[in-house]
């Protein structure tokens, strides 16, 4: 048992809790002044002010929260961070002017990082990897999404998916790393069809990946050009049979209602929602699965961003995560993404907080954290500071404090 008093502020987010993470409010972020929580290795015990610390807890070994704000576990819940190689030209022509075919013509895009990615062996790409958890991590996040989908071949995607299972094990418990298995990102040359590469690849690597207990869900880019509504619509039957979680690209270049499946079949989140329309607004407030803005994408790419006014005021629970990835986001950082974002996306400042705690655990199924409340995991973020505001004011100034963090883990 352990405990942490002398918080300058503790976000609970009890009220957002309450509302299932929609329409959140100022008020709804249940802050607590001078704070104090009591904790064991499962779950939150006691939670208030400082000088309201029950007698039984009295004893507890208290770390001194001191000019600090406790705050639910941020949560990425959508990175690509386990790739080869560098991309850095591509950004460079796009700066210039160029287009994602004039790139793809220069060799570049997507199948350029698989071929980067597949010259790597797996220590490799593992070791590239530790670095940019840790990185990440430094931030003040403390679960992070890891998705496969730069190998596009059985045993590359198996590589990359052993990579993150290693990851999991080695910063367990202090980080969260939860796996995706997406072979369905986009498609190899060599292959004569869309079906002939889920056919001979995607279904084949799912199946060893199952076997071998390396995923937490799926996902796939239903899109123009990648995976259309018939392929991907078998694909998520058969992942529904499977039991297996479902994760999506949607609706990112075209509206091709990518939304409305993600919330037919219930998948734990649906991502990017650049050309979301009003059907998928209307089936994403009934559902719950989560919709998942990616700022820093639509920033690195110049393009217009998700509507996330229309997708919170229409009841979605909204998500923010970074997609962080060599060619349409390479950045790393959260908590700068979403505060570049919430002015630009008119985000309050509920709603920039629930998008990365609450909403975010939802969009990875994480159920039992999110919150600070009695009986949820005692999953935290440490941030030095006087007042909440403070951590997303100060952009790109790094007020995380993993040191402390390693305290409580340790």
């Amino acid at each position: 048992m352990k405990g942490i008093k002398n918080l300058n502020q503790i976000l609970t987010l009890e009220g957002v809790a309450k509302k299932n993470g929609r329409h959140p409010k100022r008020e709804d972020l249940s802050i607590i002044e001078d704070g104090a929580i009591v904790f064991n290795k499962d779950e939150i015990l006691w939670i208030g002010k400082t000088d309201s610390i029950p007698l039984e807890y009295q004893d507890v070994s208290f770390l001194d929260g001191s000019n600090r704000i406790l705050t639910p576990e941020i949560v990425d819940s959508h990175t690509h961070l386990v790739f080869g190689g560098d991309r850095s030209w591509e950004y460079g022509m796009r700066l210039d002017g160029a287009d994602y075919q004039d790139i793809a013509k220069a060799g570049g895009g997507i199948l350029s990082t698989m071929r980067m990615t597949n010259e790597l062996s797996e220590d490799e790409l593992y070791e590239l990897a530790i670095e940019r958890v840790q990185k990440i991590h430094s931030y003040g996040v403390g679960t992070i999404e890891v998705k496969t989908g730069y190998g596009l071949t059985i045993e590359s995607e198996l590589r990359c998916a052993r990579v993150i299972k290693r990851l999991k094990e080695k910063f367990n418990p202090k980080i969260k790393i939860f796996s995706t298995f997406m072979p369905a990102h986009a498609v190899p040359k060599q292959y004569k069809s869309v079906k002939e590469y889920m056919d001979q690849v995607v279904y084949p690597a799912t199946e060893k990946a199952l076997a071998e207990g390396l995923l937490d869900a799926v996902d796939i880019f239903h899109e123009v050009g990648y995976f259309d509504n018939a392929i991907t619509e078998e694909f998520l039957n058969w992942a529904t049979e499977k039991g297996l979680p479902i994760k999506m690209h949607v609706d990112e270049f075209n509206d091709n209602g990518g939304a409305s499946l993600a919330a037919k079949f219930k998948a734990l989140s649906c991502d990017h929602l650049l050309c979301v329309g009003d059907k998928g607004l209307e089936d994403l407030k009934e559902s719950e699965t989560v919709a998942t803005i990616l700022p820093g994408t639509g920033f690195f790419l110049g393009k217009p961003q998700a509507p996330a006014r229309k997708l919170i005021d229409s009841g979605a629970r909204l998500a923010i995560a970074s997609d962080y990835n060599p060619g349409s986001c390479h950045c790393d950082n959260l908590v700068l993404i979403s505060s570049l974002a919430a002015p630009h996306m008119n985000l309050s400042l509920a709603e920039l907080w629930s998008g990365i705690t609450y909403n975010a655990a939802g969009a990875l199924g994480l159920d039992n954290q999110g919150s600070l409340l009695i009986g949820q995991s005692p999953r935290f973020s440490v941030f030095q500071a006087k007042i909440l505001d403070e951590i997303t004011y100060n952009w790109g100034v790094n007020k995380a404090d993993p040191d402390f963090i390693t305290q409580v883990y340790s």
